[in-house]
């Protein structure tokens, strides 16, 4: 129950990702993530100064972590910035079932049955559909739905590959948030022209920053360590529904019918994948 619990907290946190992003559509991509990823490693600051040795984990874990944090959130906003975002937002979403498929590839004792297949299929049918209704909004075939489908590889990806290293504190996350953001704001001040904030940025990117790319992973790695993964797999498909509501509701646009069944789909298709291991 304990493990459940941080897992819906993570889930609940991260609906509000994308509406988020989406609200600072304004500020440079590096210098949001940046600056986000740094305010989320706060957290953990504390615990390191009484204990530094929380932070000493391999560099082969280290930049595992921090291509996942800062690759995966780099790319899902840009995606927002260049596609029709309830769109690009589903296409993201790819990544609980994503972790499904990819398990036999990266795990070792798992194995790709057909119905994993069958719900791969169905996933990027799902995507294909979401897809296709931005393109009829805007018109032409947006490239952002590129980085979209990146972030969900990258995201799957860095979940499954935790499970491969040694372990390590779920402190640590603040070690991959913090060297993520400098590295994004170091990217900011190489390629990005500057950019000034208001103060209603800096608390849009405080919320971001303490909540979903923050708060969040700490909880997502502490349900990982405690609970079943099959089990709160299956409660991470609340995600995509729970953000493209939240996204949809906050942008004003209606629920129109590619939105609704492609998310049925997605939803449908990570449900039989995970039903199949």
């Amino acid at each position: 129950m304990k493990a459940n619990l941080y897992a819906l907290g993570a889930i609940a946190l991260w609906a509000s990702l994308a509406s988020l992003g989406v609200s600072l559509t304004h500020v440079p991509p590096f210098l949001l993530t940046g600056i986000a990823l740094v305010i989320g490693s706060m957290p953990a600051w504390p615990l390191v100064a009484r204990d530094p040795a929380q932070w000493r984990v391999p560099p082969s874990t280290l930049a595992l972590g921090v291509c996942g944090l800062f690759a995966y959130h780099f790319l899902l906003f840009i995606a927002l910035r260049h596609a029709p975002a309830v769109e690009a937002n589903l296409v993201n979403y790819l990544w609980p079932l994503l972790i499904v498929v990819l398990s036999p590839v990266l795990l070792p004792g798992m194995r790709l049955r057909p119905a994993h297949v069958l719900a791969a299929l169905l996933g990027f049918g799902g995507a294909a559909l979401a897809i296709a209704g931005g393109r009829e909004l805007s018109g032409e075939l947006a490239w952002g739905y590129v980085p979209a489908l990146a972030a969900a590889f990258i995201w799957a990806s860095y979940s499954l590959l935790t499970k491969r290293v040694a372990a390590f504190p779920t402190t640590a996350i603040g070690l991959f948030g913090l060297v993520s953001g400098v590295l994004a704001l170091l990217c900011h001040w190489l390629l990005e022209p500057a950019a000034t904030l208001q103060w209603r940025d800096w608390g849009l990117l405080a919320l971001l920053g303490l909540g979903p790319l923050g708060a969040s992973f700490f909880m997502w790695d502490k349900a990982l360590k405690l609970g079943d993964a099959r089990q709160i797999g299956i409660l991470s498909y609340i995600t995509p529904l729970a953000s493209t509501t939240l996204l949809v509701l906050v942008s004003g646009r209606p629920f129109s019918g590619s939105i609704v069944l492609a998310t049925v789909m997605i939803l449908g298709a990570a449900v039989l994948g995970m039903r199949a291991r």
